[in-house]
This record gives C-alpha cells, structure tokens and sequence, in this order.
C-alpha cells in the first residue's frame, strides 16, 4: 500500500485505537455446542449461562413470565442450524421448590422475536412434561402432553416437519413419548436451551447435562417389500384448552376410542377389543367370546351395560353388528345382512343405527337392539356412513358424498328431514354430537383424498351443534381409526383420539 506519508501519519493513530479497543473487548464466552445466547421477550431480571466445559454442563438463569399464550420471556442459548435435528440433554432443577410452572427447554424456534413460532420439549418444575408448539407467529401456544413425570433426559427430534418428545427415567434407554407435532420452519432456524422462571419478578436456574446436538439417529433399512411399522398413540385433548395428552404410545396399530362412564377407553387392536384407563396404565383385554375379527366400529350403550361391535370372524367374513355385555361374554347378533357396521345408539338404548352395504350401495339403517327387521334410512345415490344419534334423540348425524364430496349431514331419526350441515372444501367424516349437545366433532381430509384412508395428514375440528364457525381442534397423522366412532368423556370436556407414526 503505498500512501502519501500525510495519509499514512493520519492513518496509523487510528488503526493503533482499533488494536487498543478490540484488545478491550473480552473474550466471547464459550458456548460450547452453542454459538449464543441471550434473554428474549424481555425478562424483568436478565439471565445467564455457565458452561463447564470439562462437565459438559450448561448452568442456565432465567427470569421470564412464561412460555405460553401469544409471547414468552425466558433465557436462550442457541445456535442456528438447518435440517433434522435431534437436541438431547438431561435436564434438572437443582434448588427444590420454586415455581411449579418453571420450564427448562430444548427448543427450535424460528426466531428470537417474543411470538415467534417454536416446539420445545419442557421439564416443568412439578415435573410435568410436554411438546409445546406455537404454529405461527403471534398465535397461541399448545401441547401434547406425555405420559410421564420427571424424567431424567429428553430428547427433541425433527424430522422433516415431524417433532417428536423422548423421554427416558433414570438408568432408562431413550423412547418415544407418543408426543408428536407437524410444524414447518423455514431455514436456518434457532436450535438450543431455555430457561423460564414462570415469575417476572425471580431468576430460576436449571442445568443440563450430557448434552447431545446432531441429526437424528437413523432408522433401521427396512427388509425388501416390507411395509413401515405403524406407531399408535392414544391421546385425550381438552376442548376448551386444545391441550392433548398422550394416553399410552404402542408399538402396533390401534383404533378408535370410546370413553366409558366409569372412565375407561375401549379400543380396537388384532381383531379384539380392550379397555384402558384413561389416565393411562396397562390394558386388559374383553371376553367377546367367538368374536375375535373386531374391526373399529364399536360402541357402549348409553347405560354403559353393553357393548356393540362390528365382527368379521363370521358369515364368510363380512362385518356383523353383536352386542356382549361390557364385562364381557357371549355376542348376540343383532343384525341379520351383512356387511353391516355398528355406528350409534339411540339415547334409550333401544335402537342401533348402522353402515350397511346392500346391493352394492352403501346407506344407513336401523335396527332394533334387541335384533330384528332392519329399516333403510338413506337412499342417496353413493357412500352415506357414520350414523350417530343427537344426545336429545331428534337428530342422526351421518356423513355423505351426495354432493360430490364428502359432508356431514342430519336427518330424522325416521330418515326425513335430510338436511346438509356442513359445506367447505374439506372431507368430512364422522360427526360425533358431545354429550351435552352442544358441540359437534368430525374428521376431515384435504379435498383431493377420496375415502377415509390410513396415514394422512388429518384435522379434528369442532363446531357448535347449533351452527357456527368451525375450529380447528388438533392437526395430526392419522385418518382411518382415528375417531371412528363415538369418543366423547362423559361431561363432554374431553374427547379421545388415536394418532400415529410410521417407521420404516
């Protein structure tokens, strides 16, 4: 650089106060698998982080309100990455006490904005542990809830748009938590550790540990031909909340809960019928006697005695409608075409409605409980499905592709008085009146998915049975066997569902 020697004077003083400052600056901390870290939304008391190195521990205060409705304060420490991820750590509150609500997190945030989108897998101070997920800038937050209290590690997998929560108790392997979230972030996005103190006014400190950063671990190669493993999990959502929580996860394919009036859960699997609690614990199989091709459409009578199901062991393997007593025993046929598919019960208990298919049309009927003739109630030309009774006895709800694409509809309980209920661009199927007749649930498909297939991206949504605006009620994988059939809790504040994975 050859500068006249009045440049190169007026220069040098100033390159000389660049090393002077920079030589000031101290030294940026050490993150270790991290790159930052910093407080976001505003905390009134500012966090910090402590990573020892020869520990592998990172020491994390945060102060914060909560992570939770539109925005969040809490402690960060992060780095920006792109891809599946996987984030595992193990995560403790070392001083007792505290806020129950403090959370430690593994997060995946698409930016440092307070209402930015994320999905995080949260040990809350009381143990609680969930996937919680904000799905778009400014709205509110949900979570699935898993079935366990206080692990030691988690866990934090993204693959693709799937997340999913891992848990493991002490001296545990890593397993799935059946809490699963499709969410899109858009690249690079925000990967690390958070701590929220749940209390404007403290500072709350969480260590993790073991901290592990890197791509999921590969799925085995499936054998030539074979077909992925189906993951099923039984799930509650809460409707005024939209909060789910995992029930029970299974390595194989389950379906379509109904919730007893003493708090259990009936389910399809392999042809039988089984009850769990809903609370979660080990299911136990019901005595159905010869019945043991069982497919999913099965329901309780409203006095809770009786259990109908739809069975294929039978008349060369065409689905027929039997009733057994709950705790189980005989079936006792009840209609006599098949196929036949049980879908409701009338609120006396007295008639059943059902799926027939007769003469190569798929329409609804009804049928005496106790067996007898049966009565054609819809004669539309293609598929009309899923009869299910208004809890006041006025209505059958079905569901119809008369109209070219599939809609709920409603009817007298004589077949009169058909009228549409809904009329969107989704597929609607299934329509499920709660118990106190104020609300309406259904299954929907994107427009361009024909039938009510397995493995889909799905939607449980809700809207008063009076009429109204539909809502979303939860985003899943699923589709056949997800709610076929009747699923409402008694009080009408929760409904089951089952969603599901594949591994291939």
């Amino acid at each position: 650089m050859n500068l006249p020697a009045a440049r190169l004077i007026a220069v040098v003083p100033f390159l000389m106060m660049s090393f002077a400052l920079a030589a000031q600056q101290p030294p940026k901390a050490d993150l270790g698998l991290f790159e930052e870290h910093a407080d976001v939304g505003g905390p009134a008391k500012a966090g910090s982080v402590a990573f020892d190195a020869a520990a592998k521990t990172y020491k994390i205060a945060g102060g914060g309100t909560n992570m939770w409705a539109n925005a969040d304060a809490f402690h960060f420490v992060w780095k920006k990455m792109s891809g599946d991820i996987s984030l595992a750590a193990d995560a403790a509150f070392p001083t007792p006490g505290g806020d129950p609500h403090r959370k430690a997190v593994l997060i995946l945030r698409q930016t440092l904005d307070a209402d930015s989108p994320y999905v995080d897998a949260a040990l809350h101070g009381d143990g609680l542990t969930s996937l919680q997920y904000r799905e778009a800038k400014g709205g509110r937050t949900s979570e699935v809830q898993a079935n366990v209290k206080g692990p030691k590690r988690l866990r934090i997998e993204k693959r693709g748009q799937d997340v999913s929560l891992w848990v493991a108790g002490v001296g545990e392997e890593l397993k799935r938590s059946g809490a699963t979230i499709r969410l899109k972030l858009d690249e690079p996005f925000y990967v690390g550790l958070g701590v929220c103190a749940h209390n404007n006014a403290t500072i709350e400190t969480a260590v993790f540990s073991n901290v592990e950063l890197g791509v999921p671990p590969a799925a085995p190669a499936p054998l030539p031909g074979a077909k992925p493993q189906v993951l099923s999990t039984l799930e509650t959502i809460t409707i005024a909340s939209k909060d789910r929580r995992v029930v029970r996860t299974f390595e194989e394919l389950i379906e379509a809960p109904n919730w007893s009036k003493d708090d259990q859960l009936y389910y399809n699997s392999k042809g039988r019928i089984y009850r769990i609690p809903s609370a979660g614990g080990e299911p136990t199989v019901v005595d159905t006697g010869f019945a043991t091709r069982c497919n999913n459409d099965h329901g309780l009578s409203p006095d809770g005695t009786l259990l109908a199901i739809s069975d294929q062991s039978q008349e060369g393997r065409k689905s027929v409608v039997y009733t057994v007593p709950v705790a189980g025993g005989t079936p006792t046929r009840v209609t006599t075409s098949s196929p036949s598919y049980w879908h409701g019960w009338s609120p006396d208990g007295k008639t059943i409605v059902f799926c027939g298919e007769r003469d190569k049309e798929f329409d609804v009927y009804a049928i005496p409980a106790a067996g007898g003739d049966e009565r054609r109630l819809t004669t539309a030309k293609g598929l009309d499905d899923g009869p299910e009774f208004s809890p006041d006895g006025q209505f059958i709800y079905f569901n119809s592709d008369r109209t070219g694409t599939m809609q709920i509809w409603r009817m007298r309980p004589d077949g009169s008085g058909q009228e549409q209920v809904t009329n969107d661009e989704y597929n609607n199927w299934f329509a499920h009146p709660s118990p106190d007749g104020k609300w309406l649930v259904f299954l929907s498909y994107e427009k361009d998915v024909a039938g009510h297939p397995e493995n889909k991206d799905v939607t449980l949504r809700i809207m008063p049975a009076a009429g109204g605006n539909v809502e979303v009620l939860a985003k899943l994988f699923g589709g056949q066997g997800t709610i076929n059939v009747p699923s409402w809790s008694p009080d009408s504040k929760r409904l089951a569902f089952v969603s599901y994975q594949l591994v291939r």
